[in-house]
């Protein structure tokens, strides 16, 4: 008599056969991952059987649900209104989350917002918050809980007790070529949220050349399959397809983003793209916290929060909370590093700009040491490129295209050379792409 199947074993054979697991199954593996009696090679034959076979939507809810339950859930039923997040799938010189936080939180939301670091060529929120001296992102998570009740916002890293099953399936993925199978992103994605006790999300996934997805079609369907999920996992949930054919914002790197993202928030310098997502990502959050009856009336909120300097002083206070400098608005250039060289690249052409290589320009900012190549490299916070121009802007030759931030003349040089073949000048002006594709809900 042949001796009966592992657990295990015969969960993984079963998606291998590209057949749907039940919900009971789902739960004892994601339990296993959590615990360790899955072992690293077993959810490596899992996730590439989910790679190749899928899930269905009940499986992919499923998943999402059992890997948020491997962990602590946090509950807000003491706080005076909605608390909402939002995630990115990535981007390049992409800072809305710096803003989009405090913006929310001086409208009336609470915002615990679980951040990522980099990767590959797109930038991550910790890394750039770590920029400023001393401020943690590592926070227990009853401070946590605190400082979300006391000012409405916090923002950090993923720690052990929030979803870990999705901590240890994701760098299996890395490691396993699974990282773009639509349901782990889904559940990867969504466990955390959900493990933060959201009433609702708004989700900005990018398309384009710097995009992890780059044609619009599997944009969409992955913005469908994270509403629905979101949905059926019992939280209210929009997506906007958003572009990333080019850089969001003027700067790309960590010191220079929150820069840029401080003068967005006290008015010197506002970049109209930013300005576009920023207001539609957190007016759909409004919308979904009943804070605004509908979009007009939250845009028109944004706005006053905005000219109001409102924003501005959460965000200091956020700062101040995590261990940064209580007056880094005022005086950024006291605290924000700065590369020993700092030189301009010079167009050779005149024409118009009609191109950029967003994941080339992330690529080159990564290799000046503002981004891993493993997670055991340093980054340099100093370093990136500023000033960067838009698609559309008129170029004359020998002005500057970008300003590039090294720690030393032959980074820079190498940079120069790869920013160089990124952006194309063109005689003809080229069409404006546009910024918002479409949102579904």
């Amino acid at each position: 008599m042949m001796a009966r199947m592992p657990e295990t074993t015969r969960i993984i054979d079963e998606k291998r056969q590209g057949l749907c697991l039940d919900d009971l199954d789902i739960q004892s593996f994601v339990g296993g991952v959590a615990s360790g009696e899955v072992t690293d090679a077993q959810l490596g034959a899992f996730t590439m059987a989910v790679r190749f076979n899928g899930m269905s939507a009940r499986e992919q809810t499923m998943m999402t649900l059992a890997m948020r339950d491997s962990g602590i859930v946090l509950d807000w039923a003491d706080v005076n209104g909605p608390v909402l997040d939002k995630h990115s799938t990535g981007g390049v010189g992409d800072w809305v989350s710096l803003v989009l936080a405090p913006l929310a939180a001086a409208a009336g939301a609470y915002v615990p917002m679980i951040s990522g670091r980099g990767l590959g060529h797109t930038g991550g929120t910790l890394d750039k918050l770590e920029s400023i001296p001393g401020f943690s992102t590592q926070l227990e998570l009853a401070q946590l809980r605190k400082l979300v009740r006391k000012n409405g916002l916090a923002m950090v890293g993923q720690g052990p007790e929030l979803a870990p099953a999705d901590g240890r399936t994701y760098a299996i993925r890395d490691v396993c070529a699974t990282v773009e199978s639509v349901p782990l992103i889904v559940s990867s994605i969504l466990s955390k949220k959900l493990a933060e006790g959201l009433d609702g999300l708004v989700l900005d996934v990018k398309t384009g050349n710097g995009a992890f997805m780059q044609a619009i079609g599997d944009s969409r369907l992955l913005a469908e399959n994270l509403c629905r999920t979101a949905q059926q996992a019992g939280i209210a949930c929009r997506a906007l397809v958003t572009d990333m054919n080019q850089p969001l914002g003027h700067n790309a790197g960590n010191a220079l983003e929150i820069r840029e993202a401080i003068d967005f928030m006290t008015g010197e310098r506002r970049n109209p793209n930013m300005t576009d997502v920023v207001v539609a990502l957190t007016s759909h959050m409004l919308v979904m916290g009943e804070l605004a009856a509908d979009m007009e009336e939250a845009l028109e909120l944004l706005r006053n929060r905005v000219r109001s300097g409102v924003a501005a002083e959460y965000f200091a206070r956020m700062i101040s909370a995590q261990g940064g400098p209580a007056d880094l608005l005022e005086n950024p250039d006291n605290y924000l590093p700065s590369a020993p060289v700092i030189k301009p690249l010079l167009a050779d052409s005149s024409g118009w700009l009609a191109s950029v290589d967003t994941r080339a320009v992330g690529l080159a900012v990564l290799r000046l040491g503002g981004g891993r190549v493993s997670v055991e490299d340093t980054i340099d916070p100093r370093v990136g490129i500023s000033d960067l121009a838009v698609i559309g802007d008129r170029i004359e030759m020998g002005q500057p295209l970008c300003t590039i931030h090294a720690a030393s003349e032959d980074d820079w040089a190498g940079a120069m050379q790869r920013m160089k073949a990124a952006l194309g000048v063109e005689p003809a002006r080229p069409e404006l792409p546009k910024i918002i594709y479409e949102t579904i809900s």
